[in-house]
């Protein structure tokens, strides 16, 4: 069975280097791109994209709609599904200017990939997500072990985690140097760090109590005393896995190396929430809570603006928008208080929501 086409290949590694050099996109997004491509590749049997019709498009959309899933077993996500067809829309359409495909089809017929309204509106709708409270996060770390170096860091990893909002990609790209203990801070230096789209700015330790703190202190200084490790080591080093007695390969402590990804960051908060008794939270969701926290901590624009930017974020709307969701017990005790009198609001509050709601109803 034919399992690529060569004419296929060229252009497709032709398209990812304009994506990856020309459009700046991340390795994240070009795996994705590249799994859209092939994905409708498998379903027209690998024919040359020179015979593509608007007709293929309609029938690869539609036979996305009745796939199943192979993680939950459930029709495909119409977000996942939106995802795959743009991705298919905007390499056709670069398609349709290139040597050899201009005469072939229109670059109109790339938009046939495109979904209903319907399923556009659906595909991206906000959906409430689950966020840990701190108490939550505070319970797991009392149950984390940490005896051995691994069972150390995997605890520092999480405190880390909820002092700092950092991301599991940026995490595990730390180096020991870039934690300033004494100040309370850390510089994610987009030149080591790998930081989101390779920004570089000053974090300052989130106020969530003493016991994150005092796990991170241990850790650096378990380390730089008993690991011997250097400022240009990784903060938290990879684990060392080695051929036992028994013929088994199993973790026996930790290199001086970095992850090359965050997946062993998530599988540590998976394991450590299930062995506490509570449902997963991922890294990022840490973001969430601490956001949370400073819609409750935060009296004036000016603070609410610092914690915004102490995330990362360039602006306040940012943190707002696509953090700040309220739950529904305050929604629900807000609007009741919006009938009673209050004192008139500040300016500059005045300007955040106006901005606020402006940037919400360009999105609608």
């Amino acid at each position: 069975m034919k399992n690529h086409d060569i004419n296929n290949e060229r252009i497709k590694r032709k398209y990812i280097t304009f994506m990856k050099e020309a459009k700046r996109h991340s390795e994240a997004s070009i795996d994705c791109i590249s799994k859209a491509i092939k994905r409708f590749e498998e379903y027209t049997k690998f024919k040359d994209f020179k015979a593509f019709h608007f007709n293929q498009a309609v029938a690869f959309k539609n036979s996305l709609l009745s796939q199943k899933s192979l993680k939950t077993g459930e029709n495909l996500s119409k977000s996942t599904i939106n995802g795959t067809c743009n991705h298919l829309k905007v390499f056709f359409q670069w398609l349709a200017q290139q040597t050899g495909y201009k005469s072939r089809f229109n670059y109109t017929d790339a938009d046939y990939f495109n979904l209903s309204e319907k399923d556009t509106r659906i595909a991206g709708a906000r959906r409430k997500k689950p966020i840990p409270t701190l108490e939550q996060i505070t319970h797991v770390l009392e149950k984390m072990p940490s005896q051995t170096d691994i069972e150390k860091r995997n605890r520092a990893i999480m405190a880390f985690t909820v002092l700092t909002g950092a991301r599991d990609s940026a995490t595990a790209s730390f180096k020991v140097k870039h934690v300033d203990l004494v100040n309370g801070a850390v510089f994610q230096d987009a030149r080591e760090v790998k930081t989101k789209f390779s920004k570089t700015f000053t974090t300052y330790f989130f106020p969530v109590g003493e016991l994150p703190l005092q796990i991170l202190t241990e850790w650096i200084e378990h380390l730089k005393t008993e690991l011997l490790f250097s400022h240009d080591d990784p903060l938290f080093p990879k684990t060392k896995v080695a051929n036992t007695k028994g013929k088994k390969f199993s973790a026996c402590g930790v290199l001086k190396e970095h992850w090359s990804t965050a997946n062993p960051i998530r599988d540590i908060f998976k394991r450590s929430f299930k062995a506490a008794g509570l449902q997963y939270f991922n890294p990022h969701s840490f973001r969430d809570t601490l956001v949370r926290k400073g819609e409750q901590l935060c009296q004036s624009p000016e603070e609410f603006k610092a914690w915004s930017q102490n995330l990362g974020h360039a602006g306040v709307l940012t943190t707002l928008y696509s953090y700040g969701d309220v739950p529904d017990y305050l929604q629900a005790e807000l609007i009741k208080k919006l009938n009673q009198p209050r004192a008139e609001q500040s300016q500059d509050m005045q300007a955040v929501i106006e901005a606020t709601l402006k940037k919400m109803m360009d999105k609608d």
